[in-house]
């Protein structure tokens, strides 16, 4: 009985599925060097808990970008880092490994990310895209020949699908996420308080008072930064109302793509769309009040997963299940 394995390879966080054993890691997915030897110093939280505090020869690197690999001896580094932590060579068989890729990924880099895998595990590895298995880790029953609907908010891209059949039946992805929220955050702050702040406490914001739709003007949070114009450390307070001005127009590029692809698909599949409602998974599906907007430009109903952040991870589990029984 080979263990099965199966991997969330996220641009923000890896999640690391074992079979019987459920979700066994979850860490950022970032990877501290050496800059001038080049030798790999941390992987994962410890190397996240650097961001932005590094000396000059040490970088932190995030090897995914916008959903894809950036740096592919750094992923190939990362992947072996996190699948040593498992300790697979203590397995009995080798594991059969899933790994979720984003739509948007090529063919050249399909093949890139099943070499790293099976250079780190040595088991047979399959690779399927994230909106189908965030579908079928959110309980839908996509091997129906009915229409399900899934927007899958990651680190580096959104993706957004039409399932039926256990297939993809027509997809996005974009790359307003996660990150790129962060981002927004981040210079809106500047803009509008000449204020600059982090990554890390722009990603604070949009996580304690942040909110897609109809914000409360009382939800206030104190964040430090650097002073634009003197250039010394300074706080300012920031309300949920300017956290939604910063991510309206990046909230509202995932509403046109929706959009697009609901005008794609079949009467058939829309109407079970409308019955059963869109799907939200992955972290952005946490952004308080994400699933009103939808539901508010789309005239559809809007549902969030029950555990968004894992979802991708848990759909791996019960493919791999299903895998194992095609292959007996």
């Amino acid at each position: 009985m080979a263990t099965n394995i199966g991997i969330d390879l996220g641009t923000a966080n890896v999640l690391i599925n074992v079979s019987d054993k459920g979700v066994v890691i979850n860490e950022p997915s970032v990877v501290a060097i050496n800059t001038h030897t080049k030798e790999v110093l941390a992987v994962g939280s410890k190397a996240y808990e650097m961001v932005g505090r590094t000396p000059e020869n040490v970088e932190v690197i995030r090897p995914l970008k916008n959903g894809v690999i950036a740096d592919f001896d750094i992923t190939e580094a990362m992947l072996s880092y996190f699948i040593n932590k498992l300790n697979v060579k203590g397995f009995m068989a080798k594991p059969n490994i899933l790994i979720c890729a984003p739509t948007g990924i090529t063919s050249i880099e399909q093949k890139a990310i099943i070499q790293a895998a099976e250079k780190s595990a040595g088991g047979k590895v399959y690779l399927d895209f994230e909106p189908k298995v965030a579908a079928v880790g959110a309980g839908l029953d996509i091997f129906k020949p009915q229409g399900n609907m899934v927007i899958d908010i990651g680190g580096g891209t959104t993706d957004i699908a039409v399932l039926s059949l256990g297939e993809i039946v027509n997809s996005q992805s974009i790359h307003f996420a996660g990150d790129k929220m962060n981002l927004a955050v981040a210079n809106y702050v500047k803009r509008k308080h000449n204020l600059l702040i982090g990554v890390r406490t722009a990603e604070e914001l949009k996580k304690t008072i942040g909110c897609a739709f109809e914000p409360d003007p009382n939800d206030t949070m104190a964040v430090r930064g650097r002073d634009t114009v003197t250039g010394l450390p300074r706080e300012a307070t920031i309300s949920a109302p300017e956290i939604q001005e910063a991510l309206h127009s990046g909230l509202m590029s995932i509403v046109r793509a929706t959009r697009e692809v609901l005008e794609q698909t079949s009467p058939e599949l829309s109407a079970d769309i409308i019955d059963h409602g869109i799907m939200l998974t992955g972290g952005g599906a946490l952004l308080k009040n994400l699933d009103k907007l939808l539901s508010y430009y789309l005239q559809v109903p809007v549902l969030i997963a029950d555990y968004p952040l894992e979802v991708v991870a848990l759909g791996t589990g019960i493919l791999l299940k299903n895998i194992e029984k095609h292959n007996h």
